[in-house]
């Protein structure tokens, strides 16, 4: 009697353990996704020879203009550009010859190593919206952000799975002064999260305290030798440098820090209507932009990207998920493999106000055509909404979730005897079912990617459970999320320095809300 009341102890505590494990809160994150399928490529030779053609004599005749930034004309001219007033002039060939001393790939290090993301080659690595002013959820409707939901953000960044990076600008958290809140906002990155950042370009000096809170972070000799942080670079198109951007750009590539050199294309307001106008604009605006990150550092990394959408003649508005910025996305990773750069682009993007079908679908056509374009790099993989001016709680949850699929499809299909399932087909034989068989039993765990997020019950059980839409479940998985949530540990003494730093920055300097 008492072995058997031991035994029946054992059995419940074994089944208590097992039932804890079940329940205890998992934070998960999946590696970068290393694609085993090839990139689909719509350009042929004659028309990739054609873009670069017209691309080297953009910048050969007509040129970019480097506003309001004496010293990178000076570059220019020491370089070999010709240089009347802004306008640089770049001979054919130069701009390429620059960009070979970019690395094809590289090492962005997280302040967790087993968060290290490689951005290039194969890989895809996926990070969320950036730049929002205003924030959407169900129970408080548009608003404009705050710090609050910024770090909302950060923490549902954090317990995503199939988000390896925490981006940078989630969302624009207004009730901070702007000339202080890119330290708030590197703060949350830092503490909140252990996935890799971006870093602040709004200001060179801001990009200055981004460089030294890493230092603080990570130690500056590590920060020198290694790549911490990834930054937003955008070009003005057409055509145009602007001292802001640049100046940014100079601090992270002096030291060492990556830079996503991305054209902002609207078709037919900043670039031609025509795909192959487009194509050749941002190749020539890339080209200058790499070339000069090279010309401030040999060998800094860069990201060779371009945002891409179009516009709705009738309105001016913008249009995403559309053919036209499928077709860029493809031909823009076609030369940028040709250039030997990782590529930046696509992303969750739609022109919907709420997440709804507009938003899914528009969505699906531009998360698939990243994919498929062989982008290394893309910003806004979730929360986007109407057109890039909300980042929605409702919408991160459920494109993160949409997230896992691109891993599932990035895989291939795998043909080894285990996949041939020769044995389940002669054990099943003729009339039978898969679902009691060996091999579905031993295969059944893995064997098919699965949503934390929608709905596949029986039509009886979902009523039965309030006929919650898409919408009802999102608002549910934020709720858990944003409870499950735990704090990765950092070490106290870096904590303190950091805190330390924020304080004697803010201090040093008057708010500002220009």
């Amino acid at each position: 009697m008492a072995e058997a009341e031991t035994r029946r102890r054992a059995r419940g505590g074994g089944g208590a353990a097992r039932r804890a494990e079940r329940t205890a809160v998992r934070i998960e994150c999946a590696k970068y996704i290393e694609r085993n399928i090839p990139n689909l490529e719509i350009l042929n030779e004659e028309a990739l020879q054609i873009i670069e053609h017209n691309a080297e004599t953009v910048l050969e005749e007509i040129g970019v203009a480097f506003v309001e930034n004496p010293e990178a004309l000076e570059r220019w001219k020491a370089a070999g550009a010709t240089v009347t007033g802004e306008r640089v002039r770049i001979p054919r060939g130069l701009a390429r010859e620059l960009c070979q001393t970019a690395p094809s790939q590289f090492t962005q290090h997280a302040r967790n190593p087993e968060r290290n993301v490689v951005i290039g080659g194969k890989n895809l690595v996926l990070a969320p919206v950036y730049g929002p002013p205003f924030v959407r959820d169900a129970a408080g409707g548009r608003r404009y952000a705050t710090m609050e939901d910024f770090n909302n953000f950060v923490k549902l960044g954090y317990m995503s799975k199939w988000l390896h990076h925490s981006g940078g600008t989630v969302c624009e958290p207004t009730d901070i002064p702007v000339n202080k809140r890119h330290l708030d906002m590197l703060m949350s990155h830092m503490t909140l999260s252990d996935k890799p950042f971006m870093g602040s370009v709004t200001e060179p000096v801001r990009a200055q305290d981004s460089v030294e809170m890493c230092e603080i972070l990570f130690g500056k000799d590590f920060v020198q030798d290694n790549t911490v942080m990834t930054s937003l670079i955008n070009i003005n198109s057409p055509l145009t440098f602007d001292s802001v951007m640049m100046g940014a750009l100079e601090v992270f590539a002096k030291n060492n820090q990556a830079s996503i050199i991305s054209p902002f294309i609207v078709g037919g307001a900043m670039a031609p209507v025509s795909v192959a106008g487009t194509l050749t604009q941002v190749l020539a605006e890339v080209l200058a932009g790499v070339a000069y990150s090279q010309l401030i550092r040999k060998g800094a990394p860069v990201i060779a990207g371009t945002f891409v959408t179009s516009i709705d003649m009738n309105s001016g508005a913008p249009t995403f998920g559309t053919p036209e910025a499928a077709q860029i996305t493809y031909g823009c990773g076609q030369l940028f493999r040709r250039l030997g750069l990782p590529y930046r682009s696509a992303g969750s993007f739609n022109g919907s106000k709420l997440p709804d079908a507009q938003a899914a679908y528009e969505t699906a056509n531009s998360l698939n055509a990243g994919l498929l374009a062989g982008v290394n790099f893309m910003l806004h993989s979730c929360g986007w909404l109407e057109g890039g001016l909300v980042s929605s709680y409702e919408k991160f949850v459920m494109d993160a979730d949409q997230l896992g699929i691109l891993h599932k499809l990035a895989e291939g299909v795998k043909v080894d005897e285990n996949a041939q399932a020769m044995g389940a087909i002669a054990e099943v034989g003729p009339g039978g079912h898969y679902l009691g068989c060996d091999h579905t039993q031993a295969n059944f765990k893995d064997a098919f990617w699965r949503s934390e997020l929608l709905d596949y019950k029986p039509f009886e059980t979902w009523e039965d459970e309030g006929a919650r839409d898409t919408m009802v479940l999102a608002t549910a998985r934020v709720e858990k999320l944003l409870g499950d949530y735990q704090q990765p540990q950092l070490d106290p003494g870096i904590a303190e320095g950091l805190r330390d730093y924020v304080a004697a920055k803010k201090e040093s300097m008057p708010d500002a809300f220009m």
